[in-house]
């Protein structure tokens, strides 16, 4: 019996998506005993020839992590998706932007004149910048183009299926592997993962108090001397997300103390991630005075963007159709 074949592919990312597939550890085995990976270029010898070799819809599921910032990411995601019958938005850069997306806060020629002309540690007197296209002598070669915006995977090519988490876990890995290999698919659009507010696995959920959470201080987390471990984090003044980020990473970041953040994205239903973490924010500021609330934010949240959108700002309504089509 023919094995389905899978691929998985890098774009704009930090490398902890796949470090995620090798996490499955032993489990790896099994998802090789059922599938065949035929492209897999981080981690095995392919090349860009093999996956253009295959037949249009051989690979069964192509697993794609990270957003698209150069044109060579786009051209790999549009290949791979013609040679796919699934795609896969594997992890939070692929699902909605993730952390390189908090570049749209930015034009391209800000971020180049930083990093190529301003920065505290650049020496670069002849002004050089990359050329898409640069030739000397009569010979040359091209670099990718670097593009305007961060977009998420799906504002490129159509997506099937999504795999939150910066990483995920790899549970929520192996399950959705398995899950896609064994042909019980879910709808399409699906994102692979608990339907449920994270809150709902988190140990802490159950101190809260009946009456809702009012919160007169948000503490950075260097500010908060010693964290009660059994205590919710919000109760203690440090700004969780974790009432309005889906769950199925088993509140590891909460487990360690450390507050979440929202890498596994929004509920069901939810269209604009920060829009909802901002919201829910508001309804818990324990004041009607505009002057006191905008202390205890700008004292707490002094990066908003960086705090409601860390994962998911190409996804932001406010601009989405302008990242989207340019």
């Amino acid at each position: 019996m023919t094995k389905p074949k899978i691929g998985f592919y890098w774009c704009a990312s930090c490398g902890g998506c796949e470090e995620a597939v090798v996490d499955l550890a032993e489990d790896l085995l099994l998802v090789a005993d059922r599938a065949e990976i035929v492209f897999w270029p981080v981690a095995l010898d392919f090349k860009r020839a093999d996956l253009e070799k295959l037949a249009d819809g051989e690979i069964t599921a192509a697993f794609i992590n990270g957003a698209v910032r150069l044109s060579e990411q786009e051209e790999m995601a549009k290949l791979l998706r013609r040679k796919s019958q699934l795609i896969v938005a594997f992890g939070s850069c692929a699902h909605l932007g993730g952390v390189p997306g908090l570049a749209n806060a930015n034009s391209r020629q800000e971020i180049f004149d930083y990093y190529y002309h301003h920065g505290p540690i650049v020496n670069n007197p002849e002004k050089t910048v990359p050329d898409h296209h640069y030739v000397e002598e009569k010979l040359g070669f091209d670099l990718p183009e670097f593009y305007d915006a961060v977009r998420a995977l799906d504002q490129v090519i159509k997506v099937d299926y999504y795999l939150p988490g910066c990483a995920p876990t790899p549970n929520v890995v192996k399950n959705a592997v398995l899950a896609l290999l064994s042909g019980n698919l879910p709808p399409k659009g699906t994102v692979l993962a608990s339907p449920k507010a994270l809150c709902e696995e988190c140990e802490l959920n159950k101190t809260k108090p009946d009456e809702g959470i009012r919160i007169k201080e948000f503490k950075r987390f260097h500010e908060v001397e010693k964290i009660d471990p059994h205590t919710c984090l919000l109760l203690q003044g440090l700004l969780c997300l974790g009432p309005v980020t889906r769950g199925g990473c088993g509140a590891l970041c909460i487990q360690g103390r450390m507050p979440c953040t929202g890498c596994f994205g929004p509920l069901d239903g939810v269209k604009d991630y920060g829009a909802a973490a901002l919201s829910f924010i508001a309804s818990i500021i324990d004041s009607n005075d505009p002057a006191e609330i905008q202390r205890i934010i700008d004292k707490g949240i002094p990066d908003p963007v960086g705090t409601f959108y860390m994962y998911s700002l190409p996804k932001a309504l406010l601009f989405k159709g302008k990242w989207e089509h340019g």
